[in-house]
């Protein structure tokens, strides 16, 4: 007997001290996003199947967030063992050798079935490096009953003037009802997402061929005085404040005739848990001006490993279970298949329960489809990125830049002004980096 439970003891230890058993702890950084949020509600059903991982959540602010998980990879900290970043930061960071690429993943997890643009975005020379948690475009959610009293009907594809007159019919200031609402938020993706996705329809770009920076030009004029007065005349007060959280709070609480973001809002905003007037949205593709580019961009919240972690198996374990199909059915489980992360997979949007209660699913896909990062602008450009242009340098020009024009909205500086200024500071960093002389 002796040597029977001796022998279970050393097996016990064995068991205990090897790798496999050997509990991990999983930093996680990730967004304040609400999808971000309900999958850390549902990461007990990960732990309850990997009993020796246990996950540890930095949920951050977007714009900290880019902020932190930026400082930590370049310096190699190795605070996190799994990143929330975007389509920009993935083949920058994946070309400096930041990021281990997604070999190991599971057969069943079906790469095949992620939608092309999205994994194209994700992937560098056919290499994934990180996978889609959920997929964005932009499209305008508007409210039809505010439409239908006002008369008016929006068209499946609407221009920018449509729109303004819309937003000035719409505007209901002492009934707390503003025409529009749009990011005003500084940052390179807050208030510069939408407006670059903005002046791309307006025939604007970032840079010519030569990488000259263009916002002297006519059209970036015309798209920053539009943006401004329109803002001012159908817009919510404090707009300047306002990033993606606050719209959707504004959208939800019946303040906003119409809101221009990101896709995935969608099922926040027709969510009765969530929204007033979640029986009264709309959906449409996001305003053109007949110029061939519509002002929606492309996006996608996707985990990542830094090549500074030690615990590469772990994390990838994690990643496979967030991005699977089977998440995407346990949120369906919990929640109901409105609220599932959309814009990753194929087989989401031929899912006949998905499209039975998801009336913006539709239009999520053909927005995803109209974005071109490879051709994002009405003239031709040297960079790649719909609403960013995908340089390391971009992030800090792109928050300067977001500063100048959330100071033009708010009224602390002229149009004008903050377009001198955006030239001038774009040049002189193009200069610092050697693109333009």
């Amino acid at each position: 007997m002796k040597h029977v439970y001796g022998a279970l003891l050393g097996a016990t230890a064995l068991l205990l001290s090897s790798p496999s058993y050997a509990e991990t702890t999983l930093t996680i950084a990730t967004v304040n996003n609400s999808d971000m949020i309900r999958m850390q509600g549902l990461t007990s059903e990960f732990t309850a199947k990997n009993p020796d991982i246990t996950v540890k959540w930095v949920t951050l602010e977007e714009n900290v967030l880019r902020q932190r998980v930026t400082t930590d990879i370049a310096t190699k900290g190795g605070q996190f063992d799994v990143l929330t970043i975007g389509t920009y930061e993935v083949p920058i960071w994946a070309k400096k050798n930041w990021l281990v690429p997604l070999d190991n993943l599971p057969a069943d997890y079906d790469t095949g079935d992620l939608l092309p643009k999205i994994k194209d975005a994700v992937s560098v020379s056919g290499k994934l490096y990180a996978a889609p948690f959920y997929g964005e475009s932009s499209m305008v959610m508007y409210r039809t009953d505010l439409f239908e009293k006002a008369g008016l009907k929006m068209p499946d594809s609407p221009t920018w003037d449509f729109v303004i007159d819309a937003a000035k019919k719409l505007t209901d200031k002492a009934g707390g009802v503003y025409g529009i609402c749009l990011r005003g938020k500084a940052g390179w993706g807050e208030n510069m997402a939408f407006l670059t996705a903005m002046s791309n329809s307006y025939g604007a770009r970032w840079f010519d061929e030569k990488w000259e920076p263009q916002f002297n030009t006519p059209e970036w004029k015309k798209t920053l005085s539009t943006y401004v007065d329109l803002m001012k005349e159908a817009g919510p007060p404090g707009a300047s404040s306002n990033g993606f959280n606050e719209n959707l709070a504004l959208f939800n609480a019946g303040k906003c005739g119409m809101w221009i973001d990101a896709t995935v809002a969608a099922s926040m905003v027709t969510n009765p848990k969530d929204s007033k007037v979640a029986d009264k949205v709309g959906f449409a593709l996001a305003p053109n001006t007949g110029l061939g580019k519509n002002a929606n961009w492309l996006w996608a919240w996707s985990l990542a490993i830094p090549a500074g972690s030690k615990k590469t198996e772990a994390a990838e374990k994690f990643i496979a279970w967030a991005t699977s199909k089977d998440y995407t059915k346990l949120v369906a489980s919990k929640e109901g298949w409105a609220s599932v992360p959309p814009g990753t997979r194929t087989s989401l949007y031929q899912n006949p329960e998905y499209l039975k209660v998801a009336p913006f699913a539709k239009p999520t896909l053909a927005s995803i489809d109209a974005a071109d990062p490879n051709k994002p602008t009405v003239q031709p450009v040297p960079y790649v990125g719909v609403q960013y242009a995908a340089i390391p340098e971009f992030q800090g020009i792109g928050t300067a830049v977001g500063q100048q024009f959330s100071a033009a909205l708010s009224g602390s500086m002229t149009v004008d002004a903050a377009l001198s200024a955006a030239q001038s500071s774009t040049e002189r960093e193009m200069k610092r980096a050697g693109y333009i002389k």
